[in-house]
């Protein structure tokens, strides 16, 4: 997905970017009022979204227009249905839902964002709490792995295609794999494979549940552990997804040599982050950079080039780099034989 810059020539092209906070928020409201999933049983006109919602009624008319002007919502005279692409990943429940990471935006990401200049005067996150407070309370913890599902969902099938070393391996590791959502895909794709994830302790019964679901038990292990004080697993295909961009350079250069200790001879590391190398993908991945000065101590994206030194300096003997999806880069570090 690539920007259409706002012409800024002009007084009102500044104001419409000064402005499109409104238009996020918008957005942000109706995913977090379920709008999508209402209008999903089929259109509606405005009362009947007033009654559904149990809104006031003030100002409904103006936010449902907005939604049309932006794409995500149609009107047919008097009554609103969902855009196409809002009926397929916004409406809850859905295989190909990405409403779970709009509500962790919405809570978390959006209050943060009002905070930029102190975070820029101080150097030090805004968003109020640390990622050991959201994996010691289980109903928080539950609403960040539903975020993280909501981007596997979407990026697990273009990993899977990107990468075409699949069958030549027999293992694969998920380093923070959260509850297994992805290694549990590429396992379902390449049978061949056993799969593993490594992440912190309280992961496991999350991850306990998603094997069972998708009939993996004994396929897909969990293993607990820190990956700064534990060692990780061995396998043939070790992945870091959107891990790196949470640590300071220091601490991304230590990553990729635990990776390397862990990448069985012969075996790759795949690693795929927003990285800042991708023209096309330039201005999204700079708000996603910020977005981690914004929720972390010391993290942000970084380049292929930052990546390429430390797996080049823990020993890998070869480095490529190719795009995933539509705004991701994903780097495939081999280690010799």
């Amino acid at each position: 997905m690539t920007s259409v810059p706002t012409d800024t020539s002009r007084p009102a092209g500044i104001l419409r970017l000064a402005n499109s906070f409104c238009d996020a928020k918008a957005l942000l409201t109706a995913v977090e009022l379920d709008l999508f999933t209402v209008l999903h049983a089929g259109p509606a006109s405005e009362e009947e979204i007033r009654r559904r919602l149990e809104l006031h009624g003030r100002g409904l008319s103006d936010w449902l227009d907005l939604l049309v002007e932006l794409n995500l919502l149609e009107r047919d005279g008097v009554r609103y249905r969902n855009g196409a692409g809002a009926d397929r990943h916004l409406v809850r429940g859905a295989d190909s839902y990405i409403g779970g990471f709009i509500e962790r935006s919405n809570r978390n990401l959006y209050p943060a964002w009002g905070r930029l200049s102190e975070a820029l005067r101080s150097g030090k996150q805004q968003s109020g709490s640390d990622f050991e407070a959201v994996v010691d309370n289980p109903k928080v913890l539950a609403q960040f792995i539903n975020s993280m599902d909501a981007l596997t969902g979407v990026l697990g099938p273009q990993l899977i295609e990107a990468y075409d070393g699949w069958s030549g391996y027999q293992s694969v590791l998920d380093v923070g794999g959260c509850r297994g959502a992805l290694v549990s895909q590429v396992v379902r794709a390449y049978p061949h494979l056993s799969g593993a994830v490594f992440d912190l302790p309280q992961m496991s019964p999350f991850f306990e549940e998603k094997v069972a679901e998708q009939g993996l038990a004994g396929k897909v292990t969990f293993h607990g552990g820190s990956f700064f004080t534990d060692p990780l697993p061995s396998a043939d295909v070790v992945m870091l997804g959107h891990v790196l961009h949470d640590w300071d350079p220091q601490q991304r250069k230590f990553l990729v040599e635990q990776a390397y200790r862990s990448v069985n001879p012969g075996g790759v590391l795949l690693v795929y982050d927003r990285m800042l190398d991708r023209a096309s993908s330039r201005v999204e991945n700079l708000v996603i950079s910020l977005d981690m000065l914004l929720v972390t101590d010391g993290g942000s994206e970084y380049t292929v080039t930052e990546l390429r030194g430390h797996a080049e300096g823990a020993g890998f003997a070869s480095v490529e780099d190719r795009p995933l999806g539509d705004d991701d880069t994903l780097v495939v570090a081999r280690k010799a034989r």
